[in-house]
């Protein structure tokens, strides 16, 4: 069992925003984040991220938790395969009450192999060669561990001889098991360790010198490795990327190992695959200018445009820029054309142009049949953009079109409705009281101070919410959406606390005293508490804090 202090200790180094926007696309919203819920199906977000507290809350489903509980829903895993997962990612050794720890074996596993690649393309002279062909340094071999995998039993070997378990190696997806027999994953090929965005390695690229069938192969999907969600070599990039504001997405490990080697470090590459919505939050860390930077080929260029599109559509700023006659930017480097480079990456094509571009071509404008195809689909990209841009575009099109611009007919794109994230305040009492509520959640110690005077049914709205916060219910969903909306403050000192409970109690006490005046009592009883309850407002009204 993985042991309490562990697990306390794992929770204050995560981060909640950091967590929840590797699983989807985040976007700022005053101090929280918000996103559309991915527990179920929405058009406008309600799943709102909150970094002061800590947690996240739909106020659609009901679902929320903290960054443990997200894992755990979003993955479907155990409590302890959630933790497990997140101190993977987190590079943190948790500590167990017997047994060593799984995610340390993992990290060791990885890392040993990774070393010994390294030190295996020291003695093999044909992948050395062929790095230095393509004008690699070998401080570029370094700073990106590039190595160099051998035989399928000398892995085998290797793995036995360091004691390292083969059923962690196929889990983490170097060793392959087929009819009981093991084979390695990565063989006579250059390796490229892939990091984790915190700089563990979790798998690996590998680029064939002898005649392979595959050029490339990148490790399986992994439960550590997600080549969808991954992006090669952006441990090394972020701080670039978060300085310079522009990411450079490139389609192969030589390209970014020789951008970086000629300054470029802002650049990382897709893993195999083609940019996709799981990259998003990735993407939108330090909201970074995006420059695609592909192969002119037919491949290269479909990319760029599912790419284009899919970032244009997400707000994304920056453009494409599509390499012709053969050459990639690791050429171009190797050539000394850096200048060139630099004045490519500052001016790529904008993505929308670069749509309506790739659009039109499709269709001979000559024939009026498909000039009328090409218009029907400029305008059903332009519909899933702003108005804004949908105006500033529509002439481009008819330019592009030679057609008159009040022929591109378009409708505003639907802005999502405002999602109603507070709960219901109908008037000051009412949110009074909730300001109360959140202030038993975010100062438990005044609770003796508030129970010293007041109980929840003293509350006209939300006496229920009020006890479920004297008991500690944090995780029911209508506390976690009280302590998200940052429209409720609480009372956020004890002077403040002493203060707001004088006013409500002096309030509450002269409605009672009416209800009294009013009542059937008898003669006595009566006189007897309307002396109690205008002795105790006297006594608030003197700022002494009192009850009956």
């Amino acid at each position: 069992m993985i042991t309490a202090d562990s697990i306390e200790d794992l929770k204050n180094r995560l981060d909640v925003v950091d967590v929840v926007g590797g699983y989807i696309e985040l976007k700022k919203a005053g101090a929280n984040f918000k996103a559309p819920c991915p527990f179920h199906d929405e058009k406008s977000p309600s799943f709102v991220i909150s970094p002061q507290k800590q947690i996240y809350h739909c106020f659609g489903c009901g679902a929320g938790g903290d960054s443990i509980k997200f894992v755990m829903e979003y993955e479907k895993l155990s409590y302890p395969e959630a933790i497990e997962k997140l101190a993977d990612q987190y590079n943190f050794t948790l500590q167990y009450t017997q047994g060593k720890s799984q995610a340390h074996q993992k990290s060791k596993l990885l890392d040993q192999l990774n070393s010994w690649y390294q030190t295996l393309l020291n003695q093999k002279p044909t992948a050395l060669d062929y790095l230095k062909n393509r004008g690699i340094f070998n401080s570029s071999i370094e700073r990106f561990g590039i190595g160099y995998a051998p035989s399928s039993p000398e892995n085998i070997n290797f793995l036995n001889a360091q004691f390292l378990p083969l059923n962690e190696a196929v889990e983490l997806g170097v060793i392959g098991h087929d009819n009981d027999r093991y084979f390695a994953r990565f063989i006579e090929r250059i390796t490229f360790p892939i990091h984790a965005n915190n700089g563990n390695v979790i798998g690996f690229g590998g680029r064939t010198i002898t005649g392979h069938q595959a050029k490339y192969i990148n490790s399986p999907q992994t439960k550590l490795f997600n080549k969808s969600r991954q992006l090669y070599a952006y441990h090394l990039a972020r701080e670039s990327i978060y300085k310079k504001e522009m990411m450079i997405v490139t389609e192969g490990y030589l390209d970014v190992v020789m951008l970086h080697q000629a300054g470029f470090t802002q650049a990382v590459a897709t893993l195999g695959t083609a940019l996709t919505n799981e990259h998003l939050p990735l993407l939108r860390k330090g909201n970074p200018k995006i420059v695609m930077a592909y192969d002119g080929d037919n491949a290269g260029r479909n990319a760029a445009l599912k790419a284009a599109r899919m970032l244009s559509v997400s707000g994304f700023d920056g453009g494409v820029i599509l390499f012709a006659e053969g050459l990639d930017p690791a050429d171009m480097v190797k050539e000394g054309k850096l200048e060139q480079l630099n004045n490519l990456f500052n001016n790529p094509q904008p993505f929308i142009a670069f749509v309506l571009d790739q659009i039109v071509i499709q269709y001979n404008i000559q024939d009026p049949k498909a000039k009328e195809k090409a218009l029907n689909e400029c305008s059903l990209y332009l519909k899933s953009l702003s108005a804004l841009l949908q105006e500033e575009y529509k002439s481009y099109v008819a330019s592009k079109l030679a057609i008159s611009p009040r022929l591109v007919n378009l409708h505003k794109k639907e802005s999502p409705q405002t999602n109603n994230q507070n709960i219901s305040t109908q008037n000051s009492g009412d949110t009074w009281e909730l300001s109360l509520v959140k202030t038993v959640l975010e100062y438990p110690n005044f609770i003796d101070q508030i129970l010293d005077v007041l109980n929840p049914s003293f509350l006209y709205f939300h006496p229920q919410e009020l006890h479920l916060a004297l008991q500690g219910e944090t995780s029911h969903p209508t506390l976690m959406a009280l302590l998200i909306n940052e429209s409720i403050k609480s009372f956020s000192s004890e002077e403040h606390l002493r203060a707001e409970l004088i006013d409500f109690l002096g309030n509450y006490y002269q409605k009672e005293l009416k209800k009294i005046q009013q009542s059937n009592k008898g003669f006595e009883e009566k006189s007897f508490l309307i002396r109690k309850y205008r002795g105790v407002i006297l006594e608030l009204k003197k700022g002494n804090l009192t009850t009956i």
